[in-house]
């Protein structure tokens, strides 16, 4: 029987992050000092986890966030379908209150069921969901490689598990996630088992 064990991580802290400014997937920031430490207790926590492969987002945020594993030789693999949504032109704002105005809204919407509904120049839950199905494909069509770590974006995650677990799109926000978080899913060779959900036990508080 076909299984396979995923450990997703959302990407540790960028100044984009601490500063509450939009990032979305035309933001290509950095990790700040708290997220590379937030990667190294990552590192230290999970080091030990034989992993087949480890695929990130095109994004420089994810594979800094999992270094420590690439630095060990594991095979590891950049798919910009793994990429955070699109904010369009909302890219690099801070959240005023207009655009938190605009932001719940939008949000709002998505849980009604306008899950087709795009940011002004940026793109829809449903856009999202393609990308990551047809990620997902590639992904699961690798049977030899029965664990591996996935490490990409707080919005895509959300949609990516209601993928996974077969959930309408408008309960995509019921997945919570924090900076360096750990989601872990077993596939049982029918359906997906959670095992982990936002977990952040390794990160310590300083």
């Amino acid at each position: 029987m076909f299984t396979k064990k995923i450990y997703l991580v959302r990407h540790g802290q960028t100044e984009f992050n601490r500063l509450g400014m939009v990032q979305g997937s035309g933001i290509d920031a950095p990790l700040n000092e708290t997220g590379k430490e937030q990667a190294r207790q990552f590192f230290e926590a999970y080091q030990h986890i034989a992993f087949d492969k480890v695929y990130v987002s095109a994004l420089q945020r994810t594979y800094q966030s999992v270094q420590g594993f690439i630095d060990k030789g594991i095979p590891t693999e950049k798919l910009a379908m793994l990429n955070e949504i699109s904010w369009g032109n909302k890219e690099g704002q801070a959240f005023t209150p207009e655009e938190n105005a605009y932001y719940w809204n939008m949000i709002s919407r998505w849980q009604q069921g306008d899950t087709h509904m795009a940011i002004e120049g940026g793109e829809s839950p449903e856009q999202v969901a393609m990308r990551l199905r047809e990620a997902m494909t590639y992904i699961m069509s690798k049977e030899e490689e029965k664990a591996v770590l996935i490490c990409m974006h707080g919005r895509a995650i959300r949609v990516l598990m209601t993928i996974l677990l077969n959930y309408d799109l408008r309960a995509m926000d019921l997945f919570e996630h924090s900076n360096l978080c750990l989601y872990t899913l077993v596939y049982t060779g029918s359906l997906w088992q959670v095992e982990l959900y936002n977990d952040t036990q390794h990160i310590k508080k300083h």
